[in-house]
């Protein structure tokens, strides 16, 4: 994997927006990989219909686990928009204040979102973006005359 110039802050939750195949999955597993993390992914057609149908499943599946998650990662949010609904309302809970569960959002449609009168947790989660390699992060392996 090449090391990439995005610098996300992990301090506080956030949206990670961009084009398709541009590696925000790969980005974030890699972030996450040795963390407490309950991930949802609405590429699954399974989750993507369950998070459709009942968005307040999330509640209860974070609730019933043994252990709560240093963080919640939904990949794809663009495909169930009423779970940042969900995420604003568990962000805004006292009791999570304590937990201090944090959530990762990745998508590669901000402006589909904003269209549909999503909620962008205003102030609530930061927004970074992820662009196609650029010749910086390629190193050596970028040769324009090749």
């Amino acid at each position: 994997m090449y090391n990439r110039l995005v610098d996300i802050l992990e301090s506080n939750s956030f949206f990670l927006f961009g084009a398709r195949g541009t590696g925000k999955t790969t980005l974030i597993r890699e972030l996450f990989s040795e963390r407490n993390v309950f991930w949802v992914d609405l590429l699954s057609p399974e989750d993507e219909e369950l998070y459709l149908l009942e968005p307040s499943k999330l509640i209860e599946q974070i609730e019933a686990l043994p252990q709560n998650p240093e963080w919640v990662v939904i990949d794809e949010i663009q495909r169930a928009p009423k779970l940042l609904d969900i995420v604003h309302y568990l962000i805004e809970q006292p009791e999570n204040r304590d937990k201090r569960i944090k959530f990762a959002l990745t998508g590669s449609s901000a402006r589909k979102l904003k269209q549909g009168a999503a909620n962008l947790l205003a102030g609530r989660a930061f927004t970074f973006n992820l662009y196609p390699l650029t010749y910086q992060e390629l190193c050596g392996a970028f040769d324009l005359l090749a």
